[in-house]
């Protein structure tokens, strides 16, 4: 399933964004860059084991012929599989300067801990 070279109906191009993923204590963070996407044009769901990120960017076609065009226009969207280890409850999700964030809590049963030696 490659997102990359499929389109919407409206035949706009879908876009794969850029997209860094790290573990830390209990958590999964996911920064994914969305340039041009207001907040209220992304959408978040949890379906199952699926999780979709859908960016809509609110910027229009210039009129006139492009002598350079470099910046691509779309629709980002960009699926991960989730295990039974993440709480679909309290992933949370924010965004700054055309940067999504989301965080991925982890279930208290899988995150890591120390056994004592007795």
């Amino acid at each position: 399933m490659n997102d990359i070279a499929t389109k919407n109906q409206e035949k706009v191009p879908v876009l794969q964004p850029a997209c860094n993923i790290c573990e830390e204590e209990g958590k999964v963070r996911l920064s994914m860059d969305m340039p041009g996407v207001a907040r209220d044009g992304i959408e978040v769901s949890v379906e199952k084991n699926e999780l979709t990120i859908v960016g809509r960017s609110a910027r229009k076609e210039a009129e006139g012929a492009y002598l350079v065009r470099e910046r691509r226009r779309g629709e980002y969207r960009k699926r991960f599989i989730i295990d039974e280890t993440v709480d679909r409850d309290r992933i949370e999700a924010s965004m700054a300067n055309g940067v999504l964030s989301l965080t991925l809590n982890l279930k208290e049963a899988a995150k890591p801990r120390k056994i004592e030696i007795r």
